[in-house]
């Protein structure tokens, strides 16, 4: 008997195996929609898989993926301000303001009042966190090679010159529909 009489017209039902394969209802019927795994699927399964794996390698330094973005951008210029780092990682400013909380808390990062404006905040590294960036850069460099371990040196460029293209195609779509 399987799924179908828990299944209602117009519902979509994603299987998950070691791949996906996506079934359409209409009319009490299932239908096969492909066999393949579509490119937003694949890249999803991609990122979810290597932030999983990220944050297993970043753990013992007390850190997680979703900080990545903020650590990166402030070993390349500090301090910097919240709206600075929002637009860095390109994320929106509640998720921003979260994921420095949490920062904060867990001893990454310092806030500090900016010395021409004290309503406003700057963000900084801590001292402990500054001691462990070769460890981390080096534990991010061997997450990156582990990843594209089956990849040749040259199709490691290729795909990471691709990637580029389409998140820069995606982003372009965006910006035509007025939504950064």
């Amino acid at each position: 008997m399987g799924i179908a009489p828990y299944l209602h017209a117009g519902s979509l039902v994603v299987l998950h195996r070691d791949r996906y394969i996506a079934y359409y209802v209409k009319h009490s019927q299932l239908y096969k929609m492909t066999d393949e795994p579509s490119l937003g699927e694949t890249v999803n399964r991609a990122a979810r898989l290597l932030r999983r794996l990220a944050d297993e390698r970043l753990a013992p330094f007390g850190l997680s993926s979703a900080y990545l973005p903020v650590l990166t951008a402030l070993l390349r210029c500090e301090p910097l301000s919240q709206k600075a780092l929002t637009e860095h990682a390109g994320i929106e400013q509640p998720t921003m303001a979260a994921t420095l909380g949490r920062m904060e808390r867990d001893g990454v990062i310092e806030r500090r009042s900016h010395p021409a404006d004290r309503r406003s905040a700057h963000f900084v590294l801590t001292s402990a966190t500054r001691e462990k960036t070769a460890a981390i850069a080096e534990a991010v460099q061997d997450l990156s090679k582990d990843a594209l371990a089956p990849l040749s040196a040259a199709d490691r460029k290729k795909f990471a010159a691709m990637l580029h293209d389409v998140a820069g195609a995606v982003e372009e779509a965006l910006a035509e529909r007025g939504k950064p």
